[in-house]
């Protein structure tokens, strides 16, 4: 840990995975606080891992209001946990541990697991020599609903609206051919298809920049040309 790191042990057990070094330190890791009073793991875990034990104490406490063991001067009501981060806490380790090698997670706030950017760095096909980033917020609804998704690089691509919309089987609520949403799906399964639209699911068949589409269709030379310029200009 950094040199702001006192030597108090808080006692806290850890809970998850310490998802940046891949360290099984579950159930098994012991907590520092930091002279800022934060409690983070002394395995060196990232950030976000902060974020997670927060999560993860609130659902302590809230195991023991359930329990009938209210802590003295807590509000129930304001320190509830939704099922969405229930499920979180669980699913950001899973989704540490899976990553694509061309992608990086990225939380604005480490505190707050249903928001966070994902960079996209494609090494093969098209979009080559890119980096793309996305939002994914996770509703309030989750899992019962999908992530919302936007692209925040402008890019050249039949699956992808200039505007950032984009167009993926399993990000659609309501889907006929089967291959939309379920609540059995993760946020892994949205990261590694958001990947792979720049590889497998890239689709010219069924597009939602039509524009894109039809120039592959016209000249397959001059669509790499425009992808390329596009991504000099905005994906650098």
């Amino acid at each position: 840990m950094n040199d702001t790191t006192s030597d108090v042990v808080c006692g806290e057990r850890c809970e998850i995975h310490c998802v940046r070094n891949r360290l099984s330190c579950e159930l098994g890791g012991l907590f520092t606080l930091t002279a800022a009073g934060v409690c983070v793991c002394v395995c060196s875990c990232v950030s976000v891992y902060v974020g997670m034990l927060t999560l993860a104490s609130k659902l302590k406490r809230e195991e023991g209001v359930s329990a009938g063991r209210t802590p003295a001067g807590s509000n129930d009501a304001s320190h509830r946990v939704s099922i969405r981060d229930r499920l979180l806490i669980k699913e950001v380790a899973e989704l540490e541990s899976h990553l694509p090698n061309t992608c990086k997670v990225i939380f604005p706030d480490e505190n707050k697991l249903h928001h966070f950017h994902l960079a996209i760095s494609p090494d093969e096909g098209y979009y080559l020599g890119g980096k793309f980033q996305f939002e994914i917020k996770v509703p309030e609804a989750y899992n019962m609903v999908p992530p919302k998704v936007k692209c925040l690089t402008r890019i050249w691509h039949p699956n992808i609206a200039e505007t950032g919309e984009i167009c993926l089987s399993l990000l659609r609520e309501h889907s006929i051919d089967g291959t939309g949403w379920a609540p059995t799906r993760t946020l892994k399964d949205v990261v590694w298809g958001l990947n792979s639209l720049f590889t497998d699911l890239l689709n010219f068949d069924d597009p939602l920049n039509i524009d894109a589409a039809e120039h592959h269709l016209r000249d397959k030379e001059d669509f790499r040309n425009k992808v390329q310029d596009f991504i000099k200009n905005y994906a650098r």
